[in-house]
């Protein structure tokens, strides 16, 4: 039964226990759509027309006997392996593989004095499509049945062409910390990059190869690198791209801790940041102009304001002058806003937000050429911070339904900022999807959807606030954000207890301030909960 299954998905394919069987699996070659197409150096991209042709030494060895004959059992995964161009009989690994390797090389430095010549910049894109496409970008074949964003977030990097040998539907949890050669000959086979395989657990995981290549694909990137967390991609994104005695540009409204990185662990290395209003493109010019800048490092929208940044325009800006640019795009997703299409180089995000989806992991990844992330990725391999195969698996099954989700998080929370804008006990409400936030013509040109967080100011002091937030019976008073469940906070408690209220209100950070990240409950109950607890101040 199982040896037949295995022969209708590759026909070639023999079922053996014979430790030494490495044999080929033919090519099937995808067919190319229109819609979404995927950035590309070459002729393949993330296991989407790869070819899988040898299984690593260990995957037999690894299987029962019984797993043997029946191919149902995984043990160890088959990576994707080499991917080979039309015009080249030689093998050109995928980036995939390429990463495997790069623990062993030297971390090399970033020349950002001259801009990747294949980072696209998008010229006068509204970006308002159901789904943002990669229109710029070098088109790759790809399967003609995605034409949604919802879909390729479903089967992108599993039923495309995942580089786990298994006919379950679900990615199966590698659990291992190392992986090993049969003998010497292929180790070395796999150090000068005539076989492509895995080495240690921090330099890579099967489970973890599918998310990124997921997460490639819904970004329109050449790859992806999953983190431990999304504070840990961005500062080895920092350390790593950022020369030392190097400059960055930031912006006034940002997620604490990463204000703290730049301002105290940044200086120690010589490293100095301009610090300038999201929409002041004034500023960035001049700091352009007057410094020699290595990285624009932002959020857009930003945490917990909810300002958006011009990325097209500031990537123009910083290219113009051989900088970088890195979105950090945690509140808007690959869904709401496609910041590579837009011009940046790179687009981080928190996946332990809306991509996980659940309120159960912590992740981070960074997507982009693969210039930049295996730079990054040789620093990651250094410091750690690799992200358990456990926490992947939860991730991907979180994307399943992330369209899902998001659907209903965007049409809640633009409704709830309607109705809180025009509430008696409410003074201002932050959101980018009302004409009355002061970037909303840049949100409505580059966003398709405007997110699931409402930051407000209650009309009242801090116990005013307080008693609001406590009246709340639907959503968690908790950090984070971007889960199935509401959650609530009121960030002078929450995030910046530590200061005094004037030094809070330096980064505008008032004592009425809630953040509001609204999960899939019901519109009404949610509505009702709110306007309840408004009137019960």
């Amino acid at each position: 039964m199982a040896v037949s299954s295995c022969a209708r998905a590759f026909p070639s394919f023999e079922c053996r226990s014979d430790a030494e069987f490495s044999g080929g699996i033919p090519r099937h070659d995808i067919p190319n759509s229109g819609k979404a197409s995927i950035l590309s150096h070459g002729s393949s991209i993330h296991g989407l027309s790869s070819l899988i042709y040898r299984f690593p030494p260990n995957f037999v060895r690894q299987l029962s006997i019984k797993a043997r004959r029946n191919c149902s059992n995984i043990g160890v995964a088959q990576v994707v392996a080499a991917s080979w161009s039309n015009n080249n009989s030689s093998p050109d690994f995928t980036p995939v593989a390429k990463a495997v390797d790069a623990a062993a090389a030297s971390i090399a430095p970033v020349d950002t004095t001259v801009v990747n010549d294949d980072v696209a910049l998008v010229e006068n894109e509204t970006c308002n499509d159901q789904n943002v496409q990669f229109d710029s970008l070098p088109s790759v074949r790809y399967a003609s049945f995605l034409n949604s964003d919802g879909s390729v977030a479903i089967h992108a990097g599993e039923r495309l062409g995942r580089g786990i040998v298994t006919d379950a539907i679900t990615t199966p949890v590698v659990n291992t910390s190392a992986y090993f050669f049969n003998k010497t000959s292929e180790l070395i086979d796999f150090k000068e990059k005539r076989r492509a395989s895995f080495e240690y657990g921090r330099y890579g995981n099967p489970t973890t190869v599918v998310l990124e290549e997921k997460i490639s694909a819904l970004e329109g990137a050449e790859s992806t690198l999953l983190m431990a967390s999304g504070m840990c991609a961005s500062t080895v994104m920092l350390l790593a791209l950022v020369p030392a005695g190097g400059h960055i540009v930031t912006t006034t409204d940002c997620y604490r801790k990463t204000r703290i990185f730049i301002e105290t662990i940044l200086p120690k290395m010589g490293i100095t940041a301009t610090v300038i209003d999201p929409a002041d493109v004034g500023a960035l010019e001049l700091a352009l102009n007057q410094k020699k800048v290595n990285l624009f490092f932002t959020e857009s929208p930003t945490n917990p304001f909810l300002r958006c940044v011009d990325i097209e325009l500031v990537s123009k800006l910083c290219h113009e002058k051989g900088a970088l640019v890195c979105i950090d795009g945690t509140f808007a997703t690959p869904l709401n806003q496609k910041a590579l299409a837009l011009g940046a180089d790179l687009v981080l995000h928190s996946a332990t937000k809306f991509l996980g989806g659940h309120n159960d992991v912590l992740a981070g990844c960074i997507s982009g050429p693969v210039k930049l992330v295996s730079v990054i990725r040789n620093l990651h391999h250094i410091l750690g911070g690799a992200l358990n195969p456990n926490a992947a698996y939860l991730i991907i099954r979180g994307m399943k339904t992330l369209h899902l989700r998001l659907q209903q998080q965007n049409s809640t929370a633009l409704r709830m900022a309607e109705i809180l804008e025009a509430h008696p006990k409410v003074r201002h409400v932050y959101y980018p999807g009302l004409q009355s936030h002061p970037e909303h013509h840049i949100a409505k040109k580059q966003m398709t959807g405007f997110g699931g967080v409402v930051s407000f100011e209650v009309d009242g002091d801090l116990l005013t606030t307080a008693k609001f937030v406590d009246a709340l019976k639907i959503p968690y008073i908790a950090p984070s954000f971007g889960g199935c469940e509401s959650i609530v906070d009121q960030p002078a408690i929450m995030s910046y207890w530590d200061l005094s209220q004037s030094d809070r209100a330096k980064y505008g950070i008032m004592d009425n301030l809630v953040r509001f990240s609204f999960g899939v409950e019901d519109f009404d109950d949610l509505k009702a909960d709110i306007l309840q607890a408004l009137d019960s101040i």
